[in-house]
């Protein structure tokens, strides 16, 4: 029976193993310990918790022994369903505590974002092999802590352990949300030193790496040497287009896959979507949407009725996106109302927006992203105190609006500022150097617009404010200490604002830089004055 069941779980059929169970017990044959465990394991696999509960009690009706092995299973199940404190209070009893139960603690406790409990587990543990390690760098990969994730992975090297594949697709994936290029291209050389170049799933996530960290180039080079391709290469190669703002090329990848008899998926259409979206061409959008239904068979999800909603809603044409919001087969959900949220901040549309943001709150009563943009609305409106209402419920809620942050990485080290930042050891010299800055900008006309600053300030403090935005204090780090002929790269995790975006055309044009900055959905390449987005973000 246990071979049967073992069939099963390595076939992937936990269904089919749980069924089995229960005619088990319909016929009143006692399981062991080794069925137990198997089927404990199907049940984790396949994220039953209530099957797994009943083992459990059907283990202590039975009172049978829960023995190393036994309790080893059900620790794993109820980390793997995400039920940590019956798993903690379980491994809290086990003397000792072996790798494997350890590792399903760890990945347990990561994937449902507590990584620093997984992290205190992992410290514990006496003994630790590959898979532990690759479930701590995976967990914080997967909670936006890509430097934690690199640091642990440098461990690894110096241990002299392996990476196995899983492990260098966590890696990727933290250098890809990290930003760094530097990074990048020297993870895409151990990768290709290491054996791994052959393979379909490493190149697929190294396109998207590239893509993320600013090199468009090195991405599509990994593309096109790429010996066999699938839906995902197709995919991260139209999306990594779509978020550089080249829609021209993600129309054209698009086409290239559908003559190569590569079917797009929902994924796909995401990605052309998105790239219409983003370089205004409405036209070409509809007729993408219409053509996934009608000549692709696939069924628009929330995802794609958001992108339509994005496209119309960036150009202006506000009527038409929520025509959409409004005959869409499903309720919208917070990301389709936030997206027609941002539309109606960007084109100053405060009636709508304040509907908007009163249905995005319906749906997540502490999102900051509302509650900031309807106290902007009342703050435009000169209502100060339906402002100071907003703001003194977020204090109460204690909801904060996420800061500006901006890094930037020069000579293997990365640097973060925040807004208004003066802890950086450099700061006085970044400081006065911002002033340099702003002082030859003003002589090409620059004056600081202090329009999206939406609180009761003076004038002047105004301009302080934005003039000490983070991409600012980034950038001059950047002039100080970066060559004079280098690429200065900046990741940011909101949008670029219009006084920045400003700022940093006119400095690419009088200090003859490039510079790259990847904001919260889209890069811009400056140069010479220009970006790439043509000032539509």
């Amino acid at each position: 029976m246990t071979s049967v069941v073992d069939s099963y779980c390595q076939s992937q059929l936990f269904d089919d193993a749980l069924e089995l169970f229960e005619e088990m017990k319909r016929a009143n044959i006692e399981a062991d310990k080794f069925v137990l465990s198997s089927i404990l394991s199907a049940c984790g696999r396949a994220g039953n918790l209530d099957c797994g509960k009943a083992i459990h009690d059907y283990i202590i009706q039975k009172e049978l022994v829960i023995d190393a092995h036994l309790r080893c299973a059900l620790v794993t199940m109820y980390a793997s369903c995400g039920c940590m404190d019956m798993a903690q209070q379980l491994y809290d009893q086990m003397i000792p505590k072996n790798v494997v139960v350890s590792t399903a603690m760890v990945s347990g406790y990561s994937r449902h974002g507590r990584v620093k409990d997984a992290r205190l587990i992992f410290d514990q543990m006496v003994e630790k092999d590959l898979v532990s390690w690759s479930a701590m760098i995976s967990g914080y990969a997967e909670s936006d802590q890509p430097q934690e994730a690199l640091r642990l992975f440098n461990e690894v090297q110096i241990l002299g352990i392996r990476p196995d594949q899983v492990t260098m697709l966590s890696v990727i994936s933290a250098c890809a949300n990290l930003g760094v290029l530097d990074k990048a291209k020297w993870i895409h050389l151990y990768a290709d030193k290491n054996g791994f170049g052959g393979s379909l799933r490493i190149n697929n996530a190294l396109i998207d790496m590239y893509a993320k960290c600013g090199s468009l180039e090195r991405a599509r080079n990994v593309f096109e040497k790429m010996t066999s391709r699938n839906v995902i290469t197709w995919t991260s190669m139209i999306n990594a287009f779509a978020i550089h703002g080249d829609a021209n090329n993600a129309l054209r990848y698009f086409q290239k896959m559908k003559e190569a008899c590569v079917e797009p998926n929902g994924v796909t259409f995401v990605g052309v979507l998105y790239a219409c979206s983003h370089a205004g061409l409405v036209e070409e959008g509809r007729k993408i949407f219409a053509s996934m239904i009608n000549e692709h068979n696939i069924t628009p999800k929330h995802e794609h009725y958001g992108c339509m909603v994005d496209l119309f809603g960036r150009a202006n044409l506000l009527r038409e996106a929520v025509e959409i919001v409004e005959t869409m087969p499903f309720a919208p959900n917070v990301v389709i109302w936030g997206s027609l949220m941002s539309a109606c901040q960007i084109h100053g549309e405060t009636e709508l927006g304040e509907f908007t943001a009163k249905r995005v709150l319906e749906l997540e009563p502490d999102h900051d992203g509302a509650l900031v943009l309807l106290s902007n609305i009342y703050a435009k409106e000169r209502k100060w105190k339906n402002v100071g209402d907003l703001r003194q419920l977020m204090k109460e809620r204690g909801i904060c609006k996420e800061r500006g942050c901006s890094r930037i990485e020069l000579n293997d080290e990365v640097h973060e500022f925040l807004v208004a930042d003066r802890n950086h050891k450099q700061a006085y010299e970044i400081y006065e150097k911002l002033n340099e800055v702003v002082s030859r900008l003003k002589l090409d006309g620059y004056a600081p617009n202090t329009g999206c600053v939406l609180v009761d300030l003076e004038e002047e403090e105004k301009r302080e404010v934005v003039l000490w935005h983070s991409e600012k204090l980034a950038l001059c780090y950047g002039l100080i200490n970066g060559a004079k002929d280098s690429c200065i790269r900046i990741v940011k995790n909101l949008r670029v604002c219009e006084d920045c975006h400003t700022f940093l055309k006119l400095v690419s044009k009088v200090y003859r830089r490039e510079i790259v900055v990847r904001d919260r959905t889209r890069f811009h390449h400056y140069r010479d004055g220009v970006c790439s987005c043509r000032d539509y973000w």
